[in-house]
């Protein structure tokens, strides 16, 4: 028991010391961005999936290789297109010649990594996008009746541009369940964009210098696990996403007006999780609220559906989760 404890701290302490050193090196790549980062980091710790959400050209994939550099990990990149077939990524049986004669093998797909960029997710149709679901929860593929296990830690980070714009395919909600964060990337202040545009168009930039490994990673994801947290945090998770569903007894009038359809119960073990993986990024002992109340916005927004009546009233997702923490 000592000897844990003692690795505990061990791990903690490293956590501490590398969260300076992994901004420094992020910075070398990404200006700004600062919310986007520590989101993805949090999720990173977490062990939970992460879609980010944002137009084209705002560093989306840059940011994920970055990320997967720091940390060591193995990384692969699919670009979604809409002729992408699902053995495009899980893999495929070929015959192949032997000295036992012609027998089928398996050809692992990029989803076979650490870190998989699912870049610009939502170009691809359906179909394509469920062959990400059983990996995903389950972190392993099935291929001819045979299941082959993904190699740990592993992570799904899926860029999608804004559904609005031509050529896209909304994401099933069973899928955008799987994702423990959904984060925006918006346009940058001028002079963050003045900043971007100078250190691209200059030398090459600094390259980046590793931090953790991917056994850190592990290590890291099990700490998390044991951050306290009070019950009065958890019942107040759970609280706050009963509240996004429309019709029920506690459900707020706006909900009720505005809310075709609320977060279920993963969205409040997404809150617990995130929250205590932040609380341990951050150097405190324990969850609370206010770590909750941070996270609503990512853990939430892709897990709320509205109906016609927001749309007409301009009512979108981020209004509806603020004001359900302001009315707290």
């Amino acid at each position: 028991m000592s000897e844990t404890i003692e690795s505990q701290s061990e791990i903690f302490e490293r956590v501490q010391i590398g969260r300076e050193k992994v901004e420094r090196e992020l910075s070398k790549a990404i200006v700004g961005q600062k919310d986007v980062t520590k989101q993805l980091l949090v999720a990173l710790m977490a062990g939970g999936h992460c879609m980010i959400t944002g137009a084209p050209g705002l560093a989306k994939t840059l940011l994920v290789k970055s990320i997967s550099q720091i940390f060591q990990l193995n990384f692969q990149r699919i670009q979604f297109t809409p002729d992408l077939m699902p053995a495009d990524i899980t893999g495929t049986e070929i015959l192949i010649d032997s000295d036992e004669g012609r027998k089928l093998t398996f050809v692992p797909g990029p989803i076979f990594t650490n870190l998989l960029l699912a870049d610009e997710i939502n170009r691809t149709p359906p179909k394509t996008q469920s062959a990400l679901l059983e990996a995903m929860q389950e972190h392993q593929v099935t291929a001819a009746g045979a299941r082959h296990t993904l190699e740990e830690p592993f992570f799904v980070l899926a860029t999608q541009n804004p559904v609005e714009m031509e050529g896209t395919y909304p994401l099933p909600e069973a899928q955008l369940d799987r994702f423990i964060f959904n984060v925006l990337i918006d346009y940058l202040p001028e002079e963050d964009e003045i900043e971007v545009v100078r250190l691209t168009t200059s030398q090459a930039s600094e390259k980046i210098e590793p931090v953790f490994s991917a056994e850190d990673v592990i290590a890291i994801q099990s700490l998390v696990r044991e951050v306290p947290v009070s019950d009065d945090v958890i019942q107040y998770a759970v609280q706050l996403v009963a509240a996004t569903r429309p019709g029920t007894k506690d459900s707020p009038e706006f909900i009720n007006k505005y809310v075709n359809w609320g977060a279920g119960t993963r969205a409040a073990q997404a809150l617990i999780l995130a929250g205590k993986a932040l609380s341990l990024w951050e150097g405190k002992p324990y969850v609370s609220k206010e770590e909750i109340k941070s996270l609503a916005k990512p853990v939430l927004r892709h897990r709320i559906l509205l109906n016609y009546r927001a749309e007409a009233e301009a009512v979108n997702v981020e209004k509806i989760i603020e004001q359900l923490i302001q009315d707290d």
